[in-house]
């Protein structure tokens, strides 16, 4: 039985990191396949990112976090939850982060550089680090991983794959998912569980 330092696995991202892909099993044979669906995968990032903010702005819990101003973006804000629609600048500010986010699941080499980017995602949508007046619940951001995650998995399962390439690359999606989670919850929890 290997033994974990768990409280390093609160204070040390690589440690943390090192044992989530060696627990789930997350390998390079997984990385693989999804840089191997870049290709398919890279241009179908737009209607993915429409397909997401769609969702977003179907329900009030998830769409009022995009009223305050974003970190970041220098542009006009909306004055309420009702005049903002999918078309402001700042959606489209936020979408493209959204892009970017999906196509550097695909194309970056799976180091310590990508995972510190994976972790400044759980940290960006909470006071800590990104916007003082955005704070994102817990609950929605599962609620956006979880869709995010459902979408990517449903075009995957439509770009033709044979099923062994399919499965693999599903799986591999799947771990990859599962510890972006991990990397946006860990943002959630108090300072003394930490």
């Amino acid at each position: 039985m290997e033994q974990i330092d768990e409280p390093r696995l609160e204070s040390d991202l690589e440690y943390r990191v090192d044992y989530l892909t060696r627990f789930l099993g997350f390998c390079p044979d997984d990385i693989e396949s999804i840089h191997d669906s870049a290709e398919l995968l890279g241009p179908l990032v737009p209607t993915l990112v429409d397909a997401v903010y769609d969702k977003l702005f179907s329900y009030s819990a998830t769409k009022r976090h995009f009223v305050p101003r974003q970190s970041g973006y220098e542009g006009s804000v909306p004055e309420d939850i009702n005049s903002l629609e999918l078309d402001h600048e700042m959606i489209e500010f936020r979408k493209q982060h959204l892009g970017r986010y999906l196509m550097a699941l695909v194309t970056r080499p799976y180091d310590s550089k990508l995972m510190t980017y994976l972790d400044m995602v759980g940290k960006i949508h909470t006071p800590i680090v990104g916007s003082k007046q955005l704070d994102v619940p817990l609950i929605q951001m599962n609620a956006l991983l979880g869709f995010v995650s459902g979408a990517t998995l449903d075009t995957i399962l439509a770009m033709g794959l044979d099923r062994e390439t399919e499965a693999r690359t599903i799986r591999a999606f799947n771990k990859l998912f599962w510890i972006q989670n991990d990397l946006i919850s860990r943002h959630y929890q108090p300072e003394s569980s930490k």
